[in-house]
């Protein structure tokens, strides 16, 4: 496909990290995963990481897409209906097809093993599957990467995606699996509508396609 061959740089990090993560998924139980992950922290990445998972929040989204809105009315656009899109797809899947997955601070409830958990975060202990947030950082960087004329940076924004995924197991607030298909929900969004709309305002062009909102 040429839109993923444009975007390589975006998308041969976020091949590799899917490959290497999968691998680990099959090799490893989500306990062995996250017994890794919680045992190597850090002062700064406890800091690192309670800060920079804001970045999977809807306020980040709307902030993006009214970023996005001095840009281009249609950027705007594009990334409104991603987070619609991925968001509805990922709170589908949490309320009604997957409703007793239970975060970790909740499943190892009753286990003799010891997790870390970082002082006054607060832990969520219900509907982990799949990670929001992770949902919503891969929508937003992959249609940034999308929009981006630079192409020789997608891989900045797939790393910043892999960073705020990585931030919801760290923080205990979900499995691998849930970021791991998180991620996917999130990229395939943004790359269905950056696509669909794309294909459709070029056979059906408006006057406000390339406005952008000015002061």
């Amino acid at each position: 496909m040429r839109l993923i061959a444009l975007n390589r740089s975006f998308f041969l990090v976020y091949t590799a990290v899917l490959v290497v993560v999968g691998v680990l998924m099959l090799l490893f139980s989500k306990q062995e995963l996250m017994q890794w992950v919680n045992r190597h922290h850090a002062p700064a990445a406890d800091l690192l990481f309670r800060n920079i998972t804001y970045l999977g929040d809807g306020a980040f989204s709307v902030i993006v897409v009214l970023i996005l809105a001095f840009r281009s009315v249609r950027y705007a656009a594009m990334g409104a209906v991603s987070f619609l899109l991925s968001t509805g797809i990922a709170q589908l899947l949490k309320h009604f097809v997957f409703p007793d997955a239970l975060r970790p601070i909740r499943y190892f409830e009753h286990s003799a093993l010891e997790f870390r958990v970082i002082e006054g975060l607060d832990i969520h202990s219900y509907n982990s599957f799949p990670s929001g947030h992770s949902t919503t950082a891969f929508a937003v960087f992959c249609l940034l990467a999308l929009l981006d004329e630079r192409k020789g940076r997608g891989w900045f924004f797939a790393v910043m995606a892999v960073i705020v995924a990585y931030s919801r197991v760290y923080l205990f607030q979900h499995f691998v699996e849930d970021v791991y298909v998180g991620s996917i929900i999130g990229t395939v969004s943004s790359v269905a509508v950056y696509l669909g709309l794309s294909r459709y305002w070029e056979r059906n062009p408006r006057h406000w396609h390339t406005r952008r909102i000015r002061f």
